[in-house]
């Protein structure tokens, strides 16, 4: 699990560097919002933990940015702003989580697994349907006991679009959530892998919504 984190406060920045590490979490620390920036669209994480009182922007104004340009990444603020209206303002701007400082590490673990359970992060084996499933590990859609050998980026899609079942899909959002901002791709490339896992999958579970993206059916 690849975590960035946002914490001005040096000593708190080490604490929780060090915690996480511990845990076998990959953890890269910032100290400011334009530092955080420059990490969040060039690489991928599985879960953004953020202060809110931090130079630049603040966190509320940072996620929400983060949001609007489709990086749906979730998100935990932990904050020494501890009222209700707070709490509204973090929820508001897009977090999945919000813990008031002070707080023990354990419920910083409890909270973390939560999000794990949630977005099916650190799964190896996703669930897609009574007679099918996607082996993260393996690269390999299993259908009816029959495995079908994909490629990762096909995988990546796959699982995205399985995490996000809900709603529809833009070409613009799997390039942001799925490749490294530096990465020059093409929407026919990413119409391809869809077109490969249609075959697998068949049509119907893969919705092309026209003129919007794809959205998974369950």
């Amino acid at each position: 699990m690849k975590i960035l984190l946002l914490e001005d406060d040096l000593i708190l920045n080490e604490i929780l560097e060090e915690h996480l590490t511990n845990q076998k979490l990959q953890v890269i620390t910032t100290f400011t919002s334009n530092e955080a920036i420059k990490y969040l669209y060039s690489e991928i994480f599985d879960l953004l933990i953020l202060d809110v009182n931090v130079p630049d922007l603040n966190g509320f104004e940072l996620l929400k940015e983060l949001r609007k340009n489709n990086i749906l990444t979730p998100a935990i603020f932990v904050t020494s702003l501890n009222m209700v209206e707070d709490m509204q303002k973090g929820f508001d701007s897009g977090c999945d989580d919000y813990i008031k400082k002070p707080f023990e590490l354990k419920e910083l673990d409890i909270r973390i697994n939560n999000i794990k359970r949630l977005f099916n992060i650190d799964r190896q084996i996703i669930k897609i349907d009574e007679k099918s499933y996607l082996d993260l590990q393996n690269l390999e859609i299993i259908l009816n006991n029959e495995r079908f050998l994909i490629s990762r980026k096909e995988s990546e899609i796959l699982a995205y679009l399985l995490n996000n079942s809900k709603k529809t899909i833009s070409i613009e959002e799997f390039i942001n959530n799925i490749w490294s901002y530096e990465d020059s791709v093409e929407s026919s490339t990413i119409r391809t892998y869809i077109k490969n896992l249609r075959k697998i999958l068949g049509e119907d579970k893969i919705l092309n919504i026209r003129g919007v993206g794809y959205r998974f059916n369950k």
